[in-house]
């Protein structure tokens, strides 16, 4: 598929994929150069002129087994995505015959294992705790931030503001998360969770991602709640969470956060030369 440095010759193969119900488009970039660009992922993640997404995700040629980097609905980038990380681990890891793999992201190196059933598990690596880590706009106490509700933050490769709450359905998250996303204290916009304490092992979730807006399930932001809970001393670090499009198990461990989920890979398609086009 050859291709100039910013047009399409020929169609463009993509993949769709979700991790419960997380969903993207991944394009394999390893052998030959594909430019995307954010006016591309603003056009294919359209869910009626465009394919629909939450998240665009590029395979890449890395020091380890590949290197993944990440748009958003919006075209904005992000430096890590848990769940589209996870489902392409599981390409990699079906197509390779390998049981781990190592992955490189903008966030940095991470691990990838088979946990069997269908099940892939990811280190997401160590979380960001420190106020100029994540990043916020002023140093302030992680753990209590000024900010009504009283949420946590956390960096997991990108930002995230946990909230906890007695009654996470009950919280209208298209409005609350539109309003904390651009909370001045973030200055690269933030994802925003509600999260319900069930148990000491057991936590209910909803998610606004940053650039995409309500999501069905986010793995880092599902990362950054456990690691939140934990601080918090409201559950221990190893939790089960449930979102609204199914469950993940997450252990905060000395070599960082592991996330464990299924996926699933959809089918796989074409871009058309002639929708190309109309990127210009």
């Amino acid at each position: 598929m050859p291709a100039m440095a910013d047009k399409y010759e020929t169609a463009l193969p993509f993949m769709k994929m979700h991790g419960l119900g997380n969903d993207f488009v991944v394009v394999d970039a390893r052998t030959q150069a594909v430019p995307v660009s954010a006016r591309l992922a603003q056009a294919v993640a359209h869910r009626h002129f465009g394919v629909g997404f939450d998240q665009l995700a590029v395979i890449k040629k890395g020091t380890g087994d590949a290197h993944l980097v990440f748009y958003n609905a919006d075209g904005s980038t992000s430096a890590a995505c848990g769940n589209a990380t996870r489902c392409i681990a599981r390409h990699l890891i079906d197509e390779s015959g390998k049981t781990e793999l190592n992955l490189t992201t903008d966030r940095g190196a991470l691990v990838a294992r088979d946990a069997g059933g269908g099940m892939t598990s990811v280190n997401m690596g160590q979380p960001q705790l420190h106020w100029d880590e994540i990043p916020l706009a002023e140093e302030v106490d992680t753990l209590d931030l000024p900010i009504e509700g009283a949420p946590v933050a956390t960096g997991m490769g990108n930002p995230h503001c946990s909230f906890f709450v007695e009654d996470a359905e009950a919280v209208p998250l298209e409005v609350f998360g539109a309003r904390y996303e651009h909370h001045p204290l973030y200055p690269q916009r933030t994802n925003v969770q509600v999260a319900q304490v069930v148990s000491s092992d057991h936590i209910r979730m909803r998610v606004w991602e940053r650039g995409v807006g309500v999501t069905l399930a986010s793995g880092s932001s599902s990362c950054a709640t456990a690691v939140a809970a934990a601080r918090r001393g409201l559950t221990g670090r190893e939790v089960r969470i449930d979102l609204d499009g199914g469950t993940l198990d997450v252990a905060w461990r000395d070599d960082g956060v592991w996330m464990t989920g299924p996926s699933m890979h959809v089918f796989s398609g074409v871009l058309t030369p002639e929708f190309l086009e109309t990127l210009g």
